[in-house]
């Protein structure tokens, strides 16, 4: 099973007050829209996503079909698919993916400790 890129999307206060303490860290804007509340940032390899009033909790983010550098890729694990496997070993999902679907679709399960992890299909 290929989960594809990895970040965390973090819960912030305030989107200018985090923007700036990640860029003194050495992170750059990657993407987002800061007037919509949420920014992308990146430092090498590293993932971060900074949302405002989007999440309750921090959570970890994968993208199926992306590289870390949000590119597509031609061998990946459908999210449907990996959505079916986690429901056979007896996984319980807080939202799911439509799996009559095609392309881009998501789904949010939460780990044993309530940790919420997204996984999230843009193509």
């Amino acid at each position: 099973m290929k989960l594809g890129a990895f970040s965390v999307s973090l819960v912030v206060r305030d989107i200018q007050a985090s923007k700036a303490f990640y860029q003194n860290l050495g992170f750059e804007i990657f993407g987002g829209n800061e007037d919509e509340n949420w920014l992308i940032l990146k430092n090498g390899s590293h993932t971060i996503g900074l949302f405002q009033g989007m999440f309750d909790k921090n959570t970890l983010t994968f993208n199926p079909g992306w590289d870390n550098n949000a590119q597509p890729v031609d061998d990946f694990t459908d999210v449907r698919d990996i959505q079916k496997s986690l429901k056979a070993a007896g996984v319980e999902f807080a939202v799911e993916a439509d799996e009559s679907g095609s392309g881009p679709g998501s789904f949010m399960v939460f780990d044993p400790d309530g940790n919420p992890i997204l996984v999230d299909q843009h193509v």
